[in-house]
């Protein structure tokens, strides 16, 4: 008998793994950079290199920790949605069926490891793992869903995943305009 709770905790996992191999690299450029702009030397006289070092591995880890839980939760309600849009499926049997895929994050997230030095190797490993399993989720569903179906459903989430970048990033750089544009030395 199988057991469909066997996935369940890879989420979670996968997750932890991902924040600390983002935390780990952020708290090794904000070492550098403490150092850099001489704030390292009063930070010592408070807490000692290591005391500092995992508070900010704590730090770092949780904001990292939000960011993948936000994005796997959008992630899901907008495939669900997509599925609910062009899936004729009344019993949700295809959600199921793709659970298998949190096997490939868990193993993009033990593979980001080796990219702890690099936040181009993180960021292109945490991207090629969620190509892998967006290729392998839709090839588990598109078994029961019409071609037109199934190439609406990639529409959407493409479209959606655009937009959502596309929005993210031009208010980022708005923002960060706005603050140069405000400081009186420029």
């Amino acid at each position: 008998m199988k057991n469909p709770y066997l996935y369940g905790y890879l989420p979670l996992i996968t997750i932890i793994l991902f924040s600390l191999t983002f935390g780990l690299f952020a708290v090794a450029e904000s070492m550098s950079l403490f150092e850099s702009i001489g704030v390292y030397a009063g930070m010592r006289e408070f807490l000692s290199d290591l005391q500092l070092r995992i508070f900010l591995l704590v730090i770092f880890s949780l904001c990292f920790f939000m960011l993948f839980s936000a994005l796997k939760l959008i992630g899901e309600t907008i495939h669900e949605l997509g599925m609910l849009f062009f899936s004729k499926d009344q019993k949700g049997e295809l959600m199921h069926s793709a659970r298998g895929g949190y096997v490939i994050f868990f193993f993009g997230a033990c593979l980001s490891i080796i990219g702890i030095q690099s936040f181009i190797v993180l960021v292109a490993i945490f991207a090629l793992t969620t190509a892998v399993y967006f290729v392998y989720s839709i090839y588990k569903v598109s078994s029961a869903i019409s071609f037109g179906g199934l190439v609406g459903l990639i529409c959407f989430e493409i479209l959606f995943w655009s937009a959502f970048i596309v929005s993210i990033t031009y208010i980022v750089l708005k923002l960060y305009n706005g603050i140069l544009a405000s400081l009186p030395f420029i």
